[in-house]
């Protein structure tokens, strides 16, 4: 039987391919528009030592620094989203570094800004800031001086920025390895069929009904991760360190402390989470043991976690039915929104579909004056790929949204409502497939993914994120982060999260190597709030009425006009009160009791 392989870059069909031309044209384009791009970034040298003269000029200085965030903005996404498409591409490679090298100059350039803004007399700033003319930055300079015992001198300021060019060099050694350089040879699944493994393939092998199949396809994957382990550890401490000298050198006492402070999130709402999750523990355990025995496995391992529960929902989705089934599924978000994103996805937002050396995963990146692309890796036999689908679509409207009602200064949402976005499509989805069920054994089927999404990004992003506490920690303590150090802090969490009764292979515990997010630490803690409050939010717009829509699509137009709890406020729901996450919580366990019955 001749083995399925991913095809080469050229040979997938323009159709199932991203049209970026809302960014450039051509490569041709984009080398004039980063050359005339560097040319301009010299025009930061006429504004400094001139900032503290008047309003006026610091207005200036911050229409020209905006202006030169926009361009860049555009011609550093183009070259991501070249180089994601084929990470062994040498010249969209050599674009991505080109340009980091530009933006790098460009921050070397600029890094008089904020220590000269700092500088002028406080009482001074605050009365220029009620003139016109600073008027459009009003809230840009109020959260600058907030900063203020973190602003460094201007020499400083500079010699960090002149770090923009290797700072990021553990995550890109960590993204060769792991989407270029690491193969994972073949594998025949349970149908009959040499299929190669990949990072894009591994989670249908996990989805396989055949327990061998779920088994060599785990042990074979993680051979890979074995043998270069010592290198995936390194790139990762090296990110650590990273992570702990500047939230040091700005002052800041710790890492994670570091972290928050940019979104003005009190350390409170992340240990608040860690801590309800941890005491809801015995429900996630109790569902391993429901999921052992409906199975009928002797032992549960974590390959044994992503196969459905009831084969009924495991059904064939096209692009097209994919797309269809997620727009009906947004109806309640009205017929605007609901048409924009079916033009889009039926025509050349996404990259749809697997090639070789594709970026493994899925994501959304936009700019103020580009359509939203998605990347996908859409498998047409796993219908979490149809959620991951209609998860991008929720960043990509927001993106949208967002750049047309707010200026650009105030269109970048954070991290932390974008997550509540995403999520509130994934909920809708669930609605519509449960309203649909026909059966007991058909409603099981979509409650027991229901299940497995809130244990994916409450439960198991929680413990990523007591992972980041605890990696960035050891570093700040002074304690190396060795593979066998960072082994033993992941074991230690597996132990606890998934229980007495779950049968843990020693190479999960190099799970920690393999995770993207750690290269971006203390990020995957805003999936668990983001779903917790998309839980909450859903079920206001689903079950209400013209008010509770209006406030929705009023958050996802608010960019980061307020601070991203204000904002969720604002929409109906309150992160800094334990509720919201409890609430998601006690109905993960409503849901084990309730799939119990059925099964």
């Amino acid at each position: 039987m001749t083995a399925r392989t991913l095809p080469a870059r050229k040979d997938v069909p323009s159709g199932d391919t991203w049209d970026l031309k809302s960014l450039f044209p051509s490569d041709g384009e984009w080398e004039q528009a980063l050359a005339s791009w560097e040319k301009r970034v010299e025009g930061f040298a006429a504004f400094a030592g001139t900032l503290g003269s008047s309003a006026g000029r610091l207005a200036e200085c911050l229409a020209f620094d905006l202006a030169i965030d926009r361009d860049g903005d555009r011609i550093g996404t183009y070259a991501f989203l070249r180089a994601s498409e084929d990470q062994a591409a040498q010249d969209a490679q050599r674009m991505v570094g080109r340009f980091q090298h530009v933006a790098t100059l460009a921050g070397e350039k600029a890094s008089f800004i904020r220590p000269e803004i700092m500088a002028i007399d406080p009482a001074t700033l605050t009365r220029w800031m009620d003139e016109p003319t600073l008027a459009p930055y009003r809230l840009m300079l109020e959260r600058l001086v907030r900063t203020r015992p973190h602003v460094l001198s201007e020499r400083e300021e500079r010699l960090l920025a002149m770090q923009g060019t290797f700072a990021g060099t553990a995550s890109k050694a960590f993204r060769q390895l792991t989407d270029a350089d690491l193969k994972f040879g073949t594998l025949t699944n349970g149908r009959g069929q040499e299929v190669e493994l990949s990072n894009a393939s591994f989670i249908t092998f996990l989805h396989d009904v055949d327990p061998a199949v779920r088994k060599a396809a785990f042990h074979q994957y993680y051979r890979q991760y074995e043998s270069h382990a010592n290198t995936l550890a390194a790139t990762l401490s090296g990110s650590n360190e990273r992570d702990v000298y500047s939230a040091r050198v700005r002052n800041h006492a710790t890492a994670v402390g570091a972290a928050l402070f940019a979104d003005n999130v009190p350390i409170a709402v992340y240990d608040q989470l860690i801590a309800a999750v941890r005491a809801n523990l015995p429900a996630v355990h109790r569902y391993y043991a429901l999921r052992k025995r409906v199975l009928g496995l002797s032992e549960i391992h974590h390959y044994d976690t992503y196969v459905p529960l009831v084969a009924e929902l495991e059904k064939r989705h096209t692009w097209d039915e994919a797309v269809g089934l997620v727009v009906e599924s947004l109806v309640p978000l009205g017929g605007e929104y609901c048409s924009r994103l079916e033009k889009g996805l039926r025509g050349r937002w996404c990259d749809r579909y697997p090639n070789a050396g594709k970026q493994s995963g899925a994501f959304s990146s936009g700019t103020y004056d580009s359509d939203p692309y998605i990347l996908m890796n859409f498998e047409q036999e796993v219908i979490e790929h149809v959620f991951t689908l209609a998860h991008e679509a929720g960043h990509s409207m927001h993106t949208r949204y967002s750049a047309e009602h707010q200026p650009y200064q105030y269109s970048g949402y954070t991290i932390f409502v974008a997550e509540v976005a995403s999520t509130f499509n994934e909920q809708l989805l669930t609605r519509l497939l449960l309203s649909r069920a026909t059966n007991p054994r058909e409603r099981a089927a979509i409650i027991a993914r229901e299940i497995d999404a809130i244990r994916a990004t409450i439960v198991r992003q929680t413990m990523f994120a007591e992972f980041e506490r605890k990696s960035h920690a050891s570093v700040e303590a002074g304690e190396p982060l060795t593979l066998e150090r960072l082994r033993g802090i992941y074991r230690e969490l597996l132990d606890a999260y998934f229980g007495p009764g779950f049968a843990i292979d020693r190479e999960l515990e190099l799970e920690c190597l393999r995770i993207p997010h750690f290269y971006n630490a203390f990020y995957v803690y805003k999936y668990a709030t983001g779903l917790s409050a998309a839980i909450a939010l859903a079920k206001k717009v689903a079950e209400g009425g013209p008010k509770e829509l209006e406030a929705y699509l009023g958050f996802l137009k608010g960019g980061s006009s307020k601070w991203p709890l204000d904002l969720l406020r604002d929409a109906g729901v309150d992160l800094e009160k334990p509720e919201p996450v409890a609430t998601a919580l006690a109905r993960f366990s409503e849901l084990v009791d309730e799939l119990d019955g059925l099964l």
